[in-house]
């Protein structure tokens, strides 16, 4: 005779296997972003040259001198790079819940695009000068946000590309992780560590200054969304962010001293 499992062990075996679960989404995405950035900084670092005259080539060509072929590569990037935001929509619709849970959504477009203006305005300022700080001591890759040929495409696709980084980064690394984290039972400060080091792991490969400044960013981005409950306004300030970044690179590049350049 078989019996049912008690309530206790019951939440127990959610608990395991919603660790288990958060393993695997971060594994098919930012986690193993993660990895890969550490990887590739422990090659720089490991290379003759000095990290500030180094290059890493945040939107690069997939198929130079053929600009359509290059179009629907980038296209594909961007819509592939979603994919762990739909896996992340679903397992929250099998929880019973969905993407609006996180406040992922449209109900409060401007309030949220005000909020992310605001953000966007005060973080992209001192990111900018860590990373010419960084840059300009050794410590820090030359950061090359577009390396798009000059077609009539490019600004959209860098457009769609930080919106895509956004929309990614802050439903994975801030919602979700942050939601799966508590059902852990993790405490408020050890989850903000973990969601900021794993943010910041992901940019390694950029050098110190990508680490660093994106911790930092992660840490306030964790408390606004706590206090706001959405992540909406932290996806707007964060596509406002790569926005000017894409594409303030592509049209000032060469035309500017202060901007470092490959």
């Amino acid at each position: 005779m078989t019996t049912s499992p008690t309530v206790p062990e019951t939440a127990e075996r959610t608990r395991r296997l919603l660790g288990v679960e958060l393993l695997i989404v971060l594994g098919l995405s930012l986690g193993a972003s993660g990895i890969s950035a550490l990887i590739s900084f422990a090659g720089s670092l490991t290379e003759p040259l000095r990290l500030g005259q180094q290059v890493a080539t945040l939107n690069g060509s997939r198929a130079p001198g053929r600009p359509w072929l290059d179009l629907v590569w980038q296209l594909y990037y961007i819509g592939r790079g979603l994919m762990p935001v739909v896996l992340v929509g679903y397992l929250l619709v099998r929880e019973g819940a969905s993407l609006r849970v996180l406040g992922f959504d449209l109900r409060d477009k401007l309030r949220d695009l005000g909020r992310g203006a605001g953000v966007a305005a005060a973080i992209g300022g001192s990111g900018l000068a860590l990373y010419l700080a960084s840059q300009a001591a050794g410590y820090n890759l030359t950061v090359a946000p577009s390396g798009l040929p000059d077609v009539w495409w490019r600004v959209p696709v860098l457009v769609l590309s930080a919106w895509q980084n956004a929309v990614l980064e802050e439903v994975v690394v801030l919602g979700y992780l942050l939601r799966r984290l508590a059902q852990q039972g993790w405490s408020w400060p050890a989850a903000v560590a973990a969601s900021s080091v794993l943010r910041g792991s992901y940019h390694l490969y950029q050098g110190v200054g990508g680490l660093v400044g994106n911790m930092v960013m992660g840490a306030v981005f964790c408390l606004l969304y706590r206090r706001w409950g959405r992540v909406m306004p932290l996806v707007a300030a964060h596509a406002l962010i790569d926005t000017v970044a894409f594409v303030g690179y592509a049209l000032l590049a060469g035309h500017v001293s202060w901007l470092p350049t490959p």
